[in-house]
């Protein structure tokens, strides 16, 4: 897992569109009178999706003035914690789990196919600049190993050849389909379930 840097390259401005103004707002009703501030990780969470999944240190200087805060403490936020991306990831972030269950189950065969098809290293944007990956820790879906988190869906039960068509689809503009690759209904158990047969949802 390669370290986060904060880009070079900096936006000259910031700030919400209307509808995450709305959002921005509706998630301060939340905190009480006073504490406001803590909503300072929902709102860099917020701005780094309004951003193609990064957070330039204007929009930390500007969530600090949404909320009335040290522009400090919001860097001190969004530098701690490795959820927010510091420099551009593109429009699809891909978080290769390499933690022990989908490293046995071949998680190392995902990353080659990141590899081959995005870049050579993680946290370099693809030559279309659409794109880029980086191994991360447990995502918590083990039951389902080995597993990528592109954006925000869950892709399951990979390989590397199904890590691939799935890397050709957006790279096509297209939208690969979240969740298991093996047909599996959640986290059923791979050769269908032998219990609770007659609990149709279950």
């Amino acid at each position: 897992m390669s370290l986060k840097k904060i880009s070079k390259e900096q936006p000259s401005d910031f700030e919400f569109n209307d509808k995450n103004l709305k959002e921005a707002k509706k998630i301060i009703k939340n905190y009480p009178e006073g504490k406001q501030q803590s909503a300072v990780m929902p709102l860099l969470y917020l701005t780094q999706k309004q951003n193609n999944n990064w957070i330039p240190l204007v929009a930390m200087k500007y969530v600090a003035k949404f909320l009335n805060m040290p522009y400090i403490k919001v860097y001190e936020v969004a530098t701690f914690y490795t959820m927010y991306n510091l420099s551009p990831v593109g429009k699809y972030f891909f978080q290769v789990c390499t933690t022990t269950p989908c490293m046995i189950r071949g998680a190392y065969d995902i990353v080659k196919a990141c590899k081959e098809k995005i870049s050579d290293k993680e946290n370099i944007l693809s030559k279309d600049k659409t794109c880029s990956w980086t191994e991360v820790e447990c995502l918590g879906a083990c039951i389902n190993a080995p597993m990528i988190q592109i954006n925000d869906d869950y892709y399951e039960d990979l390989d590397k050849e199904k890590t691939e068509k799935i890397i050709n689809q957006i790279q096509k503009g297209e939208k690969p389909k979240p969740g298991s690759y093996r047909g599996r209904k959640n986290s059923e158990p791979e050769n269908n379930r032998k219990t609770l047969m007659d609990i149709k949802n279950a």
